[in-house]
């Protein structure tokens, strides 16, 4: 790796018990004294020692002392590394000064953001920023969006393979899904839901399916709010809490590499519930659930009763056990235009909010560190799936405990 700067790799908000996850992995997989130079940073240093200890690394591994609202320390902390990690969020109220701080200084930068609205602000203020510098900048390294993205990329290269061309059409449901969502997913919706209510036009940005591609506006997407019937798999779908943010990423994607898939891609995002009545039944009951869910979210007060007495605290989340117990599975269904069909599957081996997460936003960065240079993805805004294409898949296979697989023709 290079030694033009300190460290490769910095990891900030290391005390965050995501933070934590991905500190874990780093160092059982990398260690703290091996080839990769990297550090935990965060706002108090007594706290990022007694994470350093309660993981078992040596005092070896440095620790870096910045405030997400100190500029001045976020600029020098991007100075001295190649990448930064960051798992403080929600990003809409901790984010820009550290995002903006790698842009100035040409580091790249991986989050966990679910917050598109968050992030159709900062791309136009981040790229000219990122383009000059040669930073590259990736929101959505966890669960969202990156099963999601990169099936729909895995996918697609089968279709270029064995039919000659692209697949005019994807349908990803998820078909297993055993874990907890992690409290930062929850508050991210809460801040999104209270910037809605102050700015009521930013609804129709939160439904907007190419809001994350600034000039380009592809053909109307399938409605996901209700239960509906799909033809293809023959049986029943509802609503998935996720879809708004990964169905946005899957079209920036698609942008940022020239619409290989065609400028009228259509892409649907939805939630297994099974085939008959009794799949009607729960499909009916999931979009009432996703309704209720919604009109909660955006009443006040009961944000402020979720926020106190349902959110993980800090420093909470599932045990290792349960982390391991968790998987998720997700069906990716396309079809070209003359109506030929592949499916394919994307499997995780942990929980999706944080097990797999933590694992996938550590090797996202490495990929991008030690297999795509500069000249295949120069600075700029990026989705993992444009930046980093196939290589992140089979690192994700190789490392992450992902796996992608071609299923049975539809």
């Amino acid at each position: 790796m290079s030694r033009e700067r300190p460290y490769d790799l910095i990891l900030f908000g290391a005390t965050g018990f995501t933070g934590r996850l991905v500190a874990e992995y780093l160092l059982k997989r990398y260690g703290a004294d091996g080839e990769l130079r990297w550090a935990l940073a965060g706002r108090n240093p007594a706290r990022l020692a007694e994470v350093r200890a309660g993981l078992g690394a040596p005092e070896s591994l440095p620790l870096l002392q910045a405030d997400a609202a100190d500029a001045a320390a976020l600029a020098r902390l991007a100075a001295q590394t190649r990448a930064v990690i960051t798992t403080v969020g929600p990003y809409q109220l901790h984010g820009e000064p550290l995002v903006r701080a790698c842009a100035e200084a040409g580091t790249d930068y991986l989050d966990l953001c679910g917050e598109p609205l968050w992030m159709a602000r900062m791309i136009p203020l981040l790229q000219p920023l990122a383009e000059r510098s040669g930073a590259r900048i990736l929101f959505s390294c966890g669960f969202d969006s990156i099963p999601f993205e990169m099936g729909v990329v895995w996918l697609q290269a089968q279709a270029q393979q064995q039919l000659g061309h692209a697949l005019g059409e994807v349908r990803a449901q998820v078909r297993v899904i055993k874990g907890t969502a992690s409290g930062g997913t929850l508050a991210s919706g809460m801040e999104t839901y209270k910037a809605i209510a102050r700015d009521r036009s930013l609804a129709g940005q939160m439904s907007n399916p190419f809001a994350l591609t600034p000039g380009f506006r592809g053909p109307r997407q399938p409605e996901g709010s209700s239960a509906a019937f799909d033809d293809w798999e023959q049986g029943w779908t509802g609503p998935f809490v996720m879809a708004a943010i990964n169905t946005k990423n899957v079209h920036r994607c698609n942008a940022l590499r020239g619409h290989p898939w065609g400028q009228d891609f259509v892409y649907s995002e939805r939630q297994w519930t099974g085939a008959g009545s009794a799949g009607e039944k729960r499909a009916r009951r999931l979009a009432r659930q996703t309704r209720l869910q919604n009109l909660l979210l955006a009443l006040g007060p009961t944000r402020e009763l979720l926020r106190r007495f349902v959110l993980a605290k800090p420093g909470e989340g599932p045990t290792a056990e349960q982390r391991e117990r968790g998987r998720y599975e997700i069906l990716f269904s396309g079809r070209d235009r003359a109506g030929k069909q592949l499916r394919a599957w994307v499997k995780g081996d942990r929980d999706p909010g944080y097990g797999s997460t933590s694992k996938m936003i550590a090797e996202a960065a490495l990929c991008l560190l030690e297999e795509v240079g500069r000249e295949q993805a120069p600075g700029g805004v990026w989705t993992p799936g444009a930046a980093m294409g196939l290589a992140l898949s089979r690192r994700l296979q190789e490392r992450a405990g992902l796996t992608f697989e071609l299923g049975a023709a539809g």
